[in-house]
């Protein structure tokens, strides 16, 4: 019998950036024996002598984990990662207190796009190509023109063009001249400033492990580790106070008022001048539906939900866009005019819904951690959580140490919010009436004062101070 000859032509597959979600798909569609050219403004990070911009220190999950272990880059990229087991609050008289995660896992602070980049190298069916810049593309044709930095045009057609080019997406725009387009976009009145906190003889200045928040009700700071010793200290405050400070005595000042703990650890000199090398950044959070057109183009990563960065999902749910994509292919056949429909319909509530997510969780963390009742409700969760572990699940727990679909834990949270809260105030009320009889007691056997009650079960799962 004489063999097939294989004249099908293999769908070409046109990623438009080259950040981590692009980086990622490459590896996705190379894997699935498509081929695959990435195509990214900018040179070469790998290269360059100096890498502009700077962006927020980016926390791995199990969602991206799964993703990247599906492309078999898990262990490569978490074993260049710093484990976080639970935040850290900061008060103003200089304590401490640890409030763990919903379960040990690893969140790690990691550089991750040259990794991706040079393993979706090794694909013999994936080319990368920098310095190609989108200057206009044809949903209908899946034409695409590339302009170069010296002025010359590249002219691409792709049987699917997908658009991981991030929140200010060229891709997108073409989505906007269409009708039935959904979008918005969102800046929030708050505005970052990244500083840098070295280390102390060659160790790290505060415990690693640990998301160091320093809540202060309208605003906060946090600190993550770098595998350098350093911690990213970022500052997250509304752009008007920002404005105010204007002088380097003015930045001490307003650090002794709110971090006074941190300015030994920063340095006051550095303090000085770093506040003042860069202005507060600006954080969007963007909405759009649908992903898809036709069956030509998708946006994913970014260029489809931006998120502000206080559930530490971003690149999380970037990278879940991946594999939930590569799900549907599979389920689909690679269909795509099938599979890009059927992709915006299971995404994109997914995704709105860890966009107001991560909305509510700014003022969880710059807020709610400074309230008892808030501490008291998370122990009384865990506790739940402990006893009957597939009825009640916290939704940290369910966002960050699962794959529950982002809408799906949104709605569990809500439902299990309204059976507990007759819980907690009855646990509340107890508590007191305890607290009042345990005093009571002391006061009887003659000591003046009550330091900690533990109520325990094997281990202590609750600490009322």
């Amino acid at each position: 019998m004489e063999e097939p000859s294989d004249n099908r032509q293999k769908k070409v597959v046109a990623v438009v950036g080259g950040g981590l979600v692009g980086a990622l798909n490459a590896c996705f569609f190379a894997k699935r024996g498509l081929d695959v050219e990435v195509f990214e403004s900018r040179e070469d990070i790998r290269q360059a002598k100096v890498v502009k911009g700077r962006s927020i220190n980016l926390a791995l999950s199990h969602r991206g984990r799964q993703a990247l272990k599906h492309v078999g880059m898990e262990e490569k990229i978490v074993s260049q990662g710093i484990p976080m087991h639970a935040r850290m609050i900061h008060s103003l008289n200089g304590k401490q207190s640890p409030i763990p995660y919903g379960k040990k896992s690893q969140v790690n602070r990691l550089p991750a796009t040259y990794k991706l980049t040079n393993h979706s190298e090794t694909y013999p069916n994936a080319k990368l190509n920098f310095d190609h810049k989108l200057q206009d593309w044809s949903a209908e044709k899946g034409l695409m023109t590339f302009v170069r930095s010296d002025g010359t045009k590249e002219h691409i057609q792709a049987d699917l063009i997908v658009g991981c080019d991030g929140a200010f997406s060229a891709i997108r725009k073409q989505f906007l001249r269409r009708s039935r387009f959904n979008y918005s976009q969102t800046y929030i009145p708050h505005g970052y400033m990244e500083l840098t906190m070295p280390p102390i003889n060659g160790e790290f200045a505060m415990k690693p492990n640990y998301l160091h928040i320093w809540p202060r009700n309208t605003f906060m700071m946090i600190a993550l580790p770098n595998l350098d010793k350093t911690f990213t200290c970022t500052l997250f405050m509304p752009f008007d106070e920002f404005e105010k400070i204007t002088t380097g005595d003015q930045v001490i000042e307003f650090f002794q008022k709110c971090f006074p703990d941190s300015i030994p650890l920063i340095g006051a000199d550095a303090l000085r001048e770093d506040y003042f090398r860069l202005p507060a950044q600006a954080m969007v959070s963007v909405k759009c539906s649908p992903y898809h057109i036709g069956d030509k183009c998708v946006l994913m990563g970014d260029a489809a939900h931006a998120v502000v960065p206080f559930y530490g999902q971003g690149m999380n749910a970037g990278f879940e866009d991946c594999i939930v994509f590569d799900e549907i292919m599979e389920q689909f056949n690679e269909d795509l005019a099938a599979v890009l429909a059927e992709y915006s319909r299971v995404r994109v509530p997914d995704d709105h819904a860890i966009a107001d997510l991560a909305m509510y969780n700014y003022v969880e963390m710059r807020a709610h951690v400074n309230s008892k009742w808030f501490l008291f409700r998370k122990h009384v969760d865990n506790i739940l959580h402990f006893v009957m572990p597939k009825t009640i699940i916290p939704l940290y727990t369910m966002v960050t140490f699962t794959r529950t679909r982002y809408h799906k834990a949104v709605e569990r949270w809500q439902w299990q919010d309204k059976v507990n809260t007759p819980t907690f105030y009855f646990l509340k009320y107890k508590t007191k009436k305890l607290l009042v009889k345990s005093y009571q007691t002391i006061e009887n056997n003659g000591r003046a004062y009550l330091r900690h009650l533990h109520f325990q079960k094997t281990s202590d799962l609750i600490t009322i101070y």
